[in-house]
């Protein structure tokens, strides 16, 4: 099912807005910086179906339940296209399993690569003032500062991060099998 590259090249596209969508998602939880020009542009990429969507689902607190609404809307379309295009059959319960699992699964990681991106840049750009190095400082502040409750640091060393992505491969391991 997975050696077919049209099959491919469409989970590559949906997967791209999907990161998008999530993003957009991720940012407005954390509170990161609108006018940074890469929410921006975020922003203007999701912005034709979150917005419509906005008038119909009300959002929860922080939480944009209409970014939420569309990340599951384009894992299922994902899902349903792979399905398709592999001639396979599954019930409507595997849809339903393989949309959340496969939403929290790139949710993950994309904090995965946050994560990634934060640690190489404490090393070779701390503070730096770059649009995007800004972004995933905003990101994974959070996550850091609920570790860093749990762990303190070690003579100015901060070991959060290896906790973080420890957690993040264990729960990526549990969604493995029902993310496509």
């Amino acid at each position: 099912m997975y050696s077919d590259p049209f099959v491919m090249l469409v989970k590559v596209i949906c997967n791209l807005y999907l990161f998008i969508v999530l993003l957009r998602l991720v940012l407005q939880l954390t509170r990161a910086d609108f006018y940074n020009p890469i929410s921006q542009g975020i922003v203007k990429a999701t912005s034709p179906i979150v917005l419509p969507l906005r008038k119909v689902i009300p959002a929860i607190g922080r939480l944009d339940t209409a970014s939420l609404l569309l990340a599951f809307l384009v894992q299922f379309i994902t899902v349903a296209l792979v399905v398709m295009i592999s001639g396979a059959v599954i019930s409507s319960a595997s849809y339903a399993i393989y949309t959340v699992a496969g939403t929290l699964y790139h949710l993950l990681d994309l904090y995965f690569w946050a994560m990634l991106i934060s640690v190489i840049l404490s090393w070779v750009a701390p503070g730096a003032n770059h649009p995007g190095a800004m972004l995933v400082g905003q990101i994974t502040a959070p996550l850091y500062r609920t570790c860093q409750r749990f762990i303190p640091t070690l003579g100015g060393l901060d070991l959060s991060p290896i906790f973080i992505f420890l957690a993040i491969s264990f729960l990526k391991q549990m969604l493995a099998p029902y993310s496509i």
